[in-house]
């Protein structure tokens, strides 16, 4: 469940395989010129995104193509190059701030699901803020490259793909014996990534 909520669909420990800058010593912060605090990201502040950048991210994902909630975090999830990952408890708000602005729709699909979309008056709100709009991507491309560049980021992805498939839908039904094996793959593993 913990894995869910935290945009990484790894199961109840998955998030412990999630890759931040700051576990290797790395302040989001300094980066940014010292505008951001020690957990800040590139807009300044205690959290990667204020409401109103993640208002303008959300509708510009949105107008490339309608998403599910689940949809838009793990695509900015993507576009972070799996560094940062925001929650629903930010990220659905926003989704209805949106709504209330006029700027979103939500379809519901079968199964109680929404879809979300943007208006006609969303695509004029991004029109009218397109400069800001695109320093904010700009800022987001260069979080993700510049701090370990897009080798480091493929390896990231790579950890996580490892991640999601040790605790994914089959972890529950691992024997103590596919555990183990598990665990020498990973220590071999381990080893073979010691001697590059």
């Amino acid at each position: 469940m913990h894995g869910r909520h935290c945009g990484t669909g790894y199961g109840r420990y998955g998030w412990a395989f999630a890759v931040r800058p700051e576990n290797f010593g790395f302040d989001p912060g300094s980066f940014w010129g010292g505008r951001g605090k020690s957990r800040g990201g590139p807009f300044g502040g205690g959290r990667m995104f204020d409401q109103g950048h993640l208002k303008f991210v959300i509708l510009r994902l949105l107008d490339e193509k309608p998403r599910h909630g689940y949809e838009i975090i793990k695509e900015i999830e993507e576009r972070f190059g799996g560094m940062y990952s925001p929650s629903p408890g930010t990220v659905y708000p926003t989704l209805t701030l949106l709504e209330d602005l006029g700027y979103a729709r939500a379809r519901p699909e079968e199964g109680g699901k929404k879809i979300y979309e943007i208006t006609d008056e969303g695509r004029a709100h991004l029109a009218e803020n397109q400069p800001l709009i695109d320093d904010i991507f700009l800022r987001i491309a260069d979080f993700a490259a510049s701090i370990f560049g897009e080798p480091m980021m493929d390896v990231n992805r790579g950890l996580k793909n490892v991640a999601r498939a040790i605790y994914g839908s089959k972890s529950s039904s691992r024997s103590a014996e596919q555990l183990r094996k598990i665990k020498e793959i990973l220590e071999k593993a381990a080893g073979d990534i010691d001697s590059v």
